[in-house]
């Protein structure tokens, strides 16, 4: 069992964590250069897929990989959204599982989950400035929360963010072997009696 990182020690990317994220593409090769504390644009789908989920969802998710799984590759927070990083060919395979699994459909196992919007060849993605915790134009926290470290960080596939979102989605839902109350149903008290 992983221990999970300690997300207030996060203060930024590694120097080889930024030269891995700048092989994702020829135009970034100064990532984070001229303007240390600016969000970057990064290409996906060469180095790194991206599964964007809404934050307290994606805590959930991270909450699970951590806690109950392998851990996790770079994960960072920016806009509201918890962005967390995959092995390429991951955007391309998660929607499929994530079919299979009824995702979202009405009466399927993980109904009223919110969706996941996977990147990969041919997106792109905003992240967070590669010095440390700041605020994005909408006042939203951009920061890493597990900040990448080295040239070849491990990086989860389909399948595991597939557990890791079923997982959340589960431990979000509360069960009752109660039916609903019927709210218009006379109620009579019959504690006390003549």
């Amino acid at each position: 069992m992983s221990s999970a990182p300690n997300v207030s020690d996060v203060s930024g990317v590694t120097p080889d964590g930024a030269a891995w994220l700048a092989s994702a593409s020829d135009a970034v090769r100064s990532f984070g250069c001229e303007r240390p504390d600016a969000p970057v644009v990064l290409p996906c789908g060469v180095v790194f897929d991206v599964v964007s989920v809404p934050a307290i969802f994606g805590r959930r998710m991270l909450d699970r990989l951590w806690e109950e799984g392998p851990g996790s590759g770079p994960v960072a927070e920016y806009r509201g959204r918890i962005l967390l990083f995959g092995a390429v060919g991951t955007a391309q395979r998660l929607p499929a599982l994530l079919k299979w699994e009824e995702w979202g459909a009405h009466g399927g196992r993980t109904d009223g989950v919110p969706p996941l919007l996977c990147h990969g060849a041919g997106d792109a993605v905003t992240v967070p400035a590669p010095s440390g915790p700041a605020r994005s134009d909408t006042g939203s926290p951009a920061r890493w929360l597990v900040a990448p470290d080295s040239r070849s960080p491990w990086l989860p596939g389909p399948e595991v963010l597939l557990w890791a979102a079923v997982r959340a989605a589960r431990a979000a839902v509360r069960i009752s072997i109660f039916p609903p109350a019927d709210r218009d149903a006379n109620v009579y008290d019959v504690s006390r009696r003549r």
